[in-house]
């Protein structure tokens, strides 16, 4: 025993690598002390569960990390750098720790609320503001851990006192850099709470139709809808008008315009329409309506207007009205598809003959004399 205890008194590494096993060991053994703790208290909580799963990866860095942090604290041997680079690891673990919770909660949102159901509106408000928020609470997360890791460091803010020669060129250039990520980050705040856009709805932009796929912390894919992807920054949707086909509610009016001759009757033609409606299972039955909206010297415009549940169907439904009424027209009523009228009249009176008793006046050639060079 008295050679064991001269050894440790006579080797300070030997013991500072001794304090540092067994601060691992405890930190593992306290790990999973409180990893069985909370999943005994989480048990039968469906979103608790699943934001302990997500921590268990920084929670298994985090508690070893504390303990080892707090035993070298008590060492005078231990490097000012080495407690630096623990306390930097150990802010960033715990800002892991709470992206991971966030990601839970986020996860746990999109599955409580999904968008594959009839009326989705609440969904879609409640997955955007998750997805948003979650975004923007990622961003405040990692800008704050980076901070305070910066804060660790000495002579940091000597450095950048050197760099930069005053203040106010500091903070000009500070600025600029951050003005897109804090302009972003400002924009997925108002956007999470006003909700001009949610995820899923139709929009027209830039002239395109199209979905809200996705909503990141920068910006906003619009799933085009012959499968092509525009991506739009955040601010757009604050700072540009825009359609919103489903800001309320995703029930649409649809128009289909037609020019018909004059003389053709609009009652077969209106009864025709409630026909068609009828037989389509589109149509949701509210507005079936056909009016005579313009007109010209050629030809009137019919104008109809069906009502659906969504876009998309409102569409087909349009497409499917469109072709129906054509193929009436050219059964029953083919004289009175538009026409083109021309008239011609024939002059008062013809043109006088030539006088032939008057002479003729020659006419200069077109090319040079036979006598020229």
């Amino acid at each position: 025993m008295i050679p064991l205890i001269d050894f440790w008194n006579a080797h300070p590494w030997a013991r500072l690598g001794a304090t540092i096993v067994v601060a691992l060991l405890l930190g593992a053994l306290l790990h999973r002390l409180v990893y069985l703790v909370l999943r005994r208290l989480t048990r039968g909580r469906e979103v608790a569960t699943d934001m302990l799963h997500r921590a268990s990866a920084p929670m298994g860095w985090l508690v070893p990390l504390i303990t080892l942090t707090v035993a070298l604290r008590m060492s005078p041997m231990v490097p000012g750098l080495i407690q630096h680079v623990l306390l930097a690891a150990l802010i960033g673990t715990a800002t892991w720790l709470g992206v991971s919770c966030i990601g839970a909660l986020e996860s746990w949102m999109v599955r409580e609320y999904p968008l594959n159901t009839a009326d989705n509106l609440r969904a879609r408000r409640v997955q955007t503001q998750a997805r948003v928020l979650g975004r923007a609470g990622d961003v405040i997360l990692v800008l704050i851990g980076a901070a305070l890791i910066l804060m660790t460091i000495p002579g940091v803010r000597q450095i950048g006192t050197s760099l930069l020669a005053s203040a106010g060129v500091a903070g000009l250039a500070l600025g600029f850099a951050a003005k897109p990520v804090l302009g972003n980050l400002i924009a997925g705040l108002q956007i999470a709470l006003a909700q001009p856009i949610r995820l899923d709805d139709v929009v027209i932009i830039e002239g395109e139709w199209g979905r809200i796929e996705e909503i990141t912390g920068t910006y906003v894919v619009v799933s085009i809808w012959d499968e092509r992807r525009l991506v739009v920054p955040l601010n757009y949707f604050i700072e540009n008008p825009f359609q919103n086909w489903t800001r309320t509610t995703s029930q649409l009016i649809g128009s289909v315009f037609l020019w018909l001759d004059y003389r053709m009757p609009l009652e077969p033609l209106r009864a025709e329409l409630q026909r068609l409606c009828k037989q389509a299972p589109q149509w949701d039955g509210r507005v079936c309506v056909l009016q005579v909206t313009d007109a010209n010297e050629q030809a009137m415009q019919l104008r109809v207007l069906v009502s659906t549940v969504d876009s998309g169907t409102g569409w087909d439904l349009r497409c499917f009205v469109r072709e129906g009424l054509i193929a009436f027209v050219q059964a029953n009523y083919p004289q009175h598809l538009p026409l083109r009228r021309t008239e011609f009249h024939q002059a008062e009176s013809a043109a006088s003959p030539p006088d032939r008793s008057r002479p003729l006046l020659a006419q200069p050639a077109d090319g040079p004399s036979p006598g020229s060079p």
